[in-house]
Order: structure tokens, then sequence, then C-alpha cells
């Protein structure tokens, strides 16, 4: 899968270890490297002087051979819907261990399917990864939708000695709920107001004494490339975490019924009592793998994206993962601590 590919790449170019990767999303309708894939695996060959052989569309096997990664201005295209927020993910391990600051322009869909929304790497990862020691910049130029993409972020970032390990553990209570509901390109701003009413209808029904603000929001014309829908809906803790559920929008598919989909996967996160959702907990696995000293991160069921991240980081790094069952507080709750022994990757260029 895509995901492999991404882990194993990253990995690959932060260690020096050359790479095969064979059978690439070989059980997929459309077999081999998509546009996004492919357009992430040059930008990481780019960003480290690599060799990169298979590298073309539908290709089921590649070969890597890093070089020293630098910083410096990187373009990753799509040219399609594919997501600018997975391209985000292979490359940012990478630049953070670069010789020299970096600033990379990620072209496609910034709201796609099968992806985290652009709106949640903003509001949800960013302020959570940044407690890893590093802070980045991410300005949405312009949001692209399914089918024809078109949109563009620019990610700024300067590299880091070391990381440091984070500890999540403690849920604490739900202080606020946030959110916006957007519409772009041909669609009326009362699907944005509808969206939002539902999913709060929705919300109330579970949580009724906290204040649930979701914007309704229209793009504009001059930011948005084609016409899409969508929500994200937040809920911040006591302690700083952060949850979300979101949905997109597509023809034929109802208005409230896109808000009620976002509200019960928040209020899905937020049952299980984790402190991080089902987005989040396989994004932060290569980092704790990276970071030096033990993180531990409290979380709900353990997800087969994050069972991957764990089995690709351990196999490439020295780093080591442990996952237990916590039974203290309530056996109800299916909840779950990863705790990561890091590798403590230092950065030799600087």
């Amino acid at each position: 899968g895509g995901q492999i590919l991404r882990v194993s790449t990253a990995l690959s170019c932060l260690l020096g270890l050359p790479l095969r990767v064979h059978r690439i999303r070989a059980g997929r309708s459309q077999a081999g490297l998509r546009p996004q894939h492919l357009s992430g695996l040059e930008m990481i060959r780019d960003l480290c002087e690599g060799k990169l052989e298979g590298g073309e569309i539908g290709s089921t096997e590649i070969t890597f051979t890093p070089g020293k990664i630098r910083g410096g201005t990187h373009i990753a295209d799509t040219k399609t819907a594919g997501s600018v927020c997975l391209l985000m993910q292979v490359a940012m391990p990478c630049v953070l261990f670069a010789a020299s600051p970096s600033e990379l322009h990620l072209k496609g869909g910034t709201n796609a399917e099968m992806a985290p929304q652009i709106d949640y790497t903003v509001m949800v990862f960013k302020p959570i990864v940044e407690k890893f020691n590093f802070t980045f910049n991410c300005d949405i130029k312009k949001r692209g939708y399914y089918p024809q993409g078109g949109g563009e972020v620019v990610v700024q970032m300067s590299p880091v000695k070391e990381l440091s390990p984070i500890n999540l553990t403690e849920r604490g209570t739900v202080t606020k709920i946030y959110g916006r509901a957007f519409v772009a390109g041909a669609l009326p701003i009362k699907l944005a107001k509808d969206m939002a009413a539902a999913a709060v209808r929705c919300i109330r029904k579970e949580i009724r004494d906290l204040y649930i603000s979701i914007q309704p929001v229209r793009e504009p014309d001059n930011q948005a490339v084609g016409t899409g829908s969508g929500i994200i809906i937040v809920a911040e803790t006591s302690t700083g975490c952060l949850l979300a559920g979101s949905s997109l929008g597509k023809r034929g598919k109802n208005a409230d019924k896109v808000g009620i989909e976002a509200a019960e996967m928040l209020l899905r996160n937020l049952k299980h009592g984790g402190t991080v959702d089902d987005s989040l907990q396989d994004q932060l696995i290569i980092f704790m793998a990276l970071a030096k000293g033990v993180s531990r991160v409290k979380s709900g069921p353990i997800t087969l994206h994050t069972q991957t991240a764990i089995h690709f980081a351990e196999q490439l790094t020295k780093a080591k993962f442990t996952v237990t069952k916590t039974e203290e507080d309530d056996p109800s709750k299916d909840t779950y601590i990863i705790e990561c022994q890091g590798m403590g990757m230092i950065n030799q260029n600087l």
C-alpha cells in the first residue's frame, strides 16, 4: 500500500539505507504507483539527491538509493487530486534532518477522500506534532478538490538537531468544540450552514452543556479550484489534546448526512478515551521512532495503519515499540498505550 511506501522511503532517506519495494499496491484496482505516490517519491529523491529506479505510473517495483538530505525549495505536483497531505507526510521527517531550511510547494488535492484534509493537518496534526520540538508553517495558497485537484500548499520548515519525545497520556475533559463547514465553486453557502447545523444537532444528543462553534464558509473563488464541500469538527481538551471528525460532500450526498458523519466520527474518537484520534495515531509513529527518549501516547483501538507504521519503523530504525491495553480506569473503554523507545536520530548536518 501507499502508506508502506511513504514510511519506508522517508526512513530510507533519513538513515541512508538503500531500499527496494515490490508488489506496490498489487491488490488495488489500479495497481502500482499513482501520480500522488510518484510525485512523493520524486520529491524525496530530489531532497536527498538520491537515485530512483522504476519511478513511473503503474510501476509495482521501485529501487531507491538515498544521498545527503539538503534543504531548499522543492516542488511536488500530483497533477491530479492526489492528496497534498500525504505528500507532506513523506517529506516532513526528511526535511527536519536536512542541512538547511526547506520550502515545499505541494500541489494536488487539499481535501481528498482517503487522506487527511488540509484543515485537519493545520488544526490537529500541526499543534500536536510540534510537541516533538519543531515548528513548521503551512500556507494554503489554493484549495483543490476531486477530480481535478489544482490546490497548492507551501510548507516552510527549519531543520532540528534532534526530536524530543512526547507524552500524551492524560486526556482531560473536553473544553470546547469548534470547526468549519465549507463550500467552494458552484455550491451555495446554504449547504455549509446545513452541514454545520446537522453536526451540532448530532453532537448535542451526547454533549449538552458545551458551546459548539462550527463556522459555515464559502471559499473565495480566487483561492479554490473546482467545486467541493466538507466539514471538520475539532474537540479540544483541558490537557491540550485535539481530536477530530471530518467528512467530505459529494454529488448526490445530502448535506445533513455529511455533517452527521463528521459528528459521529468525532463522538467515536471521544468515546474511546484516548488522547489522539484514529487519523493522528499512525502519523505520530515515525516521529516517536526518530525522537530521543521514551514517547507515550494513549489511543483508542490500534488501526491497521498504525500497526503497519510500527512494523516498518522497527524494521528500519533501532526504535522499539510496545502496545499495552490500559486496564486502570474504565474496563469498558478500549484504550491502549503506545510506548516507544526512540532511536534518537541526530542531525549530522547541523
